[in-house]
C-alpha cells in the first residue's frame, strides 16, 4: 500500500478515517471540510505566487527530476514537486535549494509547506516533516529543515527536523 500526503493526513486526525481512505472510500458532503480544502488550496497557490514572484525566473522550476544531480542544478526554488520513494508519496507545495558557500559541499534542500491557520497544529509540522522524510528517502541525502508559511501575515516558520 502506498502512503500518501492525502492518507497521513488523515491517520493524524483520525485512524478511521485514514483506513476509510485507504481502501477507497469517499466522505459524502461534508460542508466544512470541503470549504477547508478550497481554502487551503486558495492559501497554497496564492503563497507559491509570492514565492515565485521574489524569485528570479530561470532559477523557478514546476516539479523535480528524482535524477538530477542537485550540486549542477540550477534552480532555487521547485514548486508542486511530487515525492516518491518506496511505499511513499508526498505532494510537496515548494522546496527551496540554498547553495552551499563551499564549492565541495552538497546545497541545502528545504521543503516548504502552506497553512492558512494563524496557528499551527501538530498536524502541520507533521505534514511537514513528512515532506522532509519522503524527499530526504527521494534524493538520497538527509534534509534537516523544513519551512512553514501559514496565517494571515504569511509568518514564516524554520523548523529543525529530526533526523
Amino acid at each position: 500500500m502506498k502512503i500518501t500526503t492525502c492518507l497521513f493526513e488523515a491517520g493524524i486526525k483520525c485512524l478511521t478515517k485514514c483506513f476509510l481512505r485507504s481502501i477507497g472510500e469517499q466522505g459524502a458532503g461534508n460542508a466544512y471540510a470541503d470549504w477547508v480544502k478550497t481554502k487551503s488550496d486558495s492559501y497554497r497557490r496564492a503563497g507559491i505566487k509570492r514565492l515565485i514572484a521574489g524569485a528570479v525566473y530561470d532559477e523557478c522550476i514546476s516539479g523535480l527530476a528524482a535524477t538530477e544531480n542537485l550540486k549542477t542544478a540550477k534552480w532555487r526554488l521547485a514548486v508542486d514537486v511530487k515525492a516518491h520513494a518506496r511505499n511513499l508519496e508526498s505532494n510537496i507545495h515548494a522546496v527551496e535549494r540554498i547553495q552551499s558557500h563551499k564549492s565541495r559541499q552538497a546545497s541545502d534542500i528545504i521543503p516548504i509547506r502552506f497553512t492558512f491557520r494563524n496557528k499551527l497544529t501538530i498536524g502541520d509540522k507533521m505534514l511537514l516533516s513528512f515532506d522532509a522524510l519522503v524527499l530526504s528517502e527521494m534524493l538520497g541525502r538527509e534534509i534537516s529543515l523544513g519551512r512553514i508559511i501559514h496565517g494571515d501575515t504569511h509568518t514564516t516558520l524554520l523548523r529543525v527536523l529530526c533526523p
